[in-house]
């Protein structure tokens, strides 16, 4: 299930690129299955450790190009241990809303990315969210949790006063939008509810079988309650 389309980020072969904030790894496994040069980083010692063993499968299963390399990183986002300018590509997905110190964070990405690099962020849009919050305050009072809700506009001004450009906007997973409403109604924890345990089923099976129904559907519906913006940046030579 990705958020970012990388057809826009160029991700390819001899790409040196970053994902802060990798969690379980599903877009740091895109980028090396384009043949890319990746690092996940993440705070999180057993994503990582999970995430580096994937990436061994995937190079055992040749699943990846040869030139391809990944290794999977741990540390902390507002303290990234690269040099200046050292990738073409960094991605903050779904990261930002839970760190309290987002333009620090922001600006260490900045750092890092090559003049005429590229870069995506994500987070959850304002409207969808705002429901959430609505709905439950136990979805995001939580340890780790959702610390603010962002317009798409007042993140951007942020990302270009740190020193991007944006190029492009987009919305993805309007079909997981009502599904986490529906969590928020009846109880995030409560994983036995028949209608959460039906709505889980669909969107295991739409991940898994991608069927042209459900596809175009999201397609059509990411623009109006997609539950992620996406937001493609460079940084000015």
């Amino acid at each position: 299930m990705l958020t970012v389309d990388f057809d826009r980020l160029d991700v390819g072969p001899e790409t040196s690129a970053i994902d802060i904030g990798a969690g379980q790894g599903r877009h740091s496994f895109e980028m090396f299955r384009r043949g890319a040069d990746v690092i996940a980083f993440d705070q999180s010692e057993s994503d990582m450790a999970d995430v580096g063993a994937m990436f061994d499968a995937m190079m055992a299963e040749k699943q990846v190009p040869a030139s391809a390399k990944a290794r999977a990183e741990v540390g902390d986002a507002l303290r990234l241990p690269y040099a200046d300018d050292s990738f073409d590509v960094v991605l903050m997905s779904e990261i930002l809303e839970h760190v309290p110190a987002d333009e620090a964070a922001i600006a260490e990405m900045v750092r890092i990315l090559k003049p005429g690099g590229k870069a995506a962020v994500t987070v959850p849009r304002y409207w969808p969210e705002k429901v959430c919050w609505a709905l439950s305050d136990e979805y995001h009072e939580v340890e780790g949790g959702h610390v603010r809700i962002y317009k798409a506009s007042e993140l951007a001004s942020k990302l270009e006063e740190a020193g991007l450009r944006v190029t492009g906007t987009g919305h993805a997973h309007a079909l997981h939008a009502p599904f986490w409403w529906l969590k928020c109604a009846v109880g995030v924890d409560n994983e036995g509810n028949p209608l959460v345990r039906g709505y889980h089923q669909m969107l295991v099976w739409d991940m898994m079988k991608a069927p042209a129904l459900t596809r175009t559907a999201e397609k059509l519906l990411n623009p109006v309650i997609g539950k992620s913006v996406v937001l493609y940046l460079e940084k000015p030579l």
